[in-house]
């Protein structure tokens, strides 16, 4: 397992990419955890409020519970997590083996565009954690 150190400013620069890729895009809401259900980065459009303290941590516990079930068909992992609703859906996908990225967003935003949007921000962010990693 590997251990991070995020300052403060690479956390206001991911709030920065989560902004710009996902919340200007028209999503929700995103949030970044860890995978015990911790936030370290969200964010919502002043519009949708949503209790993410609550999601953070269901989140965590739905995709332990979705890892267990890759494992048991043969798979090392899923990475992503996807649940449609009559209003909202939720994307959540995994960024290296520690953190999520969960958005929340409307029937307005396709998910062919959202799952693009969120590549983008992922390659962006894992670029800090990368720096941010000590083992």
């Amino acid at each position: 397992m590997d251990y991070y150190m995020i300052s403060e400013e690479d956390l206001r620069e991911i709030g920065n990419i989560l902004k710009q890729d996902l919340i200007d895009s028209g999503a929700h809401c995103v949030f970044l955890i860890d995978l015990s259900g911790n936030i370290l980065v969200s964010m919502d459009d002043g519009l949708n409020k949503h209790d993410i303290y609550a999601l953070a941590a269901l989140a965590a516990g739905n995709f332990g519970a979705v890892s267990a079930m890759a494992r048991l068909i043969g798979e090392k992992k899923f990475s992503l997590l996807f649940h449609k609703g009559e209003k909202e859906n939720m994307n959540f996908s995994k960024i290296k083996d520690e953190f999520l990225l969960g958005t929340i967003f409307g029937k307005d935003l396709s998910l062919g565009f959202l799952r693009l949007k969120v590549a983008e921000s992922i390659r962006k962010i894992t670029k800090f954690l990368d720096v941010a990693t000590r083992s």
